[in-house]
């Protein structure tokens, strides 16, 4: 197959020869060519450099087709760590109720929140759950993303769990962009088990686990680990379950308090732990002596009007930290990772580098995909985002209001 050659690039960023995961000061350095080529093969990077050293080879229009990229800035796409992109419906009737003052724990005690979208998706049939779920797939991919994991958790009986995981394995199965599954029946307790925690335990241990092994359905096990939903001991119960299995726990942490899910996790050995709203120094502490990553969901913090999550504390005590959207129809109603960026520079004061390093590099890691996407690298999936005339790259957060993507490419080839 020809090589593909794309020259004339303004800045060529996030360029690594090797990949790790980034933490502390790290996080800050975003390694960048200017007036670069990138070269691609097969639907993955092969080579790049600076055009002024670039190979006579690369011209020979017999065996390479070359495009100009015009002088736009390229970078990896955003990798998608935290999503629940399969929901039946949307909740602005919450939004609306949020606005007149009513909190987020009062609307999911009088049966709203997860459990509301739980009673619209076991109501909807897996085609329509799928179609739904691949229109916002697009849309994503459209807007720079280029990895993303996707979380079940709104089914809460073994058919709606089940019929979940199905839906995000067909979505893999179609998808030009790597998809991770998680399997989140831990996502709050069903009606029909509020005061039997322990029964619907035992149904997620003894029923739902082995039916979703046995036809291969997820990758991760989550559990949501905060005050009214799921105890630090019951979620480790569930995760060792999971584990027994195959699946690796992430853990939705300290969203709305100090829940302990920090500490369970990196006691666990967790890919992740998500959210840290509220963090303390035992827990930052932990978290940064361990190899878990820190997933940051700021968009869920500006959609709940909570305080932002502490990043500046958590980077500088050297935590791994990734960005990652929460798209969800209750907490983050979007799934663009250009906003997420940006309101982490905005709002937690993170420097862009390191934005885009932890929604890119990191985010990829966060989902075990660090070795095909996240950076510019030989070997790494062509997955690439190319931007309209920009004059820096602090400008992609800055104008927040812009979309300020051109095009998109994915697997070598540039999405319609």
């Amino acid at each position: 197959m020809q090589r593909q050659i794309i020259t004339h690039i303004g800045c060529l960023a996030n360029v690594r020869t090797e990949t790790h995961v980034l933490r502390g000061k790290e996080l800050a350095e975003l390694p960048c060519i200017e007036n670069a080529y990138l070269v691609i093969r097969n639907g993955l990077i092969e080579d790049y450099g600076s055009m002024l050293n670039m190979p006579e080879a690369y011209n020979d229009t017999a065996t390479c087709n070359i495009q100009t990229a015009k002088g736009a800035t390229v970078l990896p796409c955003w990798c998608d760590s935290h999503t629940h992109l399969v929901f039946a419906a949307s909740r602005e009737e919450e939004f609306v109720d949020k606005i007149k003052g009513i909190s987020y724990a009062e609307i999911a005690a009088k049966g709203g929140g997860i459990l509301n979208s739980a009673r619209k998706l076991n109501n909807t049939a897996e085609e329509i759950l799928y179609n739904q779920a691949f229109t916002r797939l697009k849309e994503l991919i459209q807007l720079g993303t280029g990895a993303i994991e996707i979380k079940s958790g709104y089914g809460l009986t073994v058919e709606g769990e089940l019929k979940m995981l199905r839906v995000i394995k067909q979505l893999k199965e179609n998808s030009p962009i790597p998809i991770k599954a998680t399997f989140l029946g831990a996502h709050a307790f069903p009606e029909t088990y509020r005061h039997n925690h322990n029964g619907y335990i035992d149904l997620i241990v003894n029923e739902m686990l082995p039916k979703i092994a046995a036809e291969n359905l997820a990758d991760y096990i989550d559990v949501f680990c905060e005050e009214g939903f799921f105890s630090p001991e019951e979620t480790e119960t569930i995760c060792r379950a999971g584990i027994q299995y195959g699946l690796k726990p992430k853990i939705h942490a300290n969203q709305l308090h100090l829940s302990g899910g920090t500490q369970v996790g990196v006691k666990l050995g967790a890919v992740s732990v998500d959210h840290l709203e509220t963090m303390d120094e035992d827990a930052v502490t932990q978290l940064a002596h361990s190899k878990t990553i820190g997933t940051l969901l700021p968009t869920a913090a500006y959609f709940l009007r909570m305080p932002f999550q502490p990043a500046r504390q958590l980077i500088d005590a050297g935590c791994a930290i990734a960005l990652a959207s929460d798209f969800n129809p209750g907490s983050s109603p979007s799934g663009n990772m250009n906003m997420v960026v940006s309101m982490s520079c905005i709002q937690m004061k993170m420097l862009p580098e390191e934005a885009i390093n932890a929604a890119t590099i990191n985010g990829a890691y966060a989902m075990e995909l660090g070795e095909q996407t996240g950076s510019i690298t030989p070997g790494k999936r062509a997955n690439l985002i190319f931007t309209k005339p920009i004059s820096s790259l602090a400008y992609l957060p800055y104008a927040f209001g812009s979309n300020l993507i051109d095009k998109v490419m994915i697997n070598g080839r540039f999405i319609d």
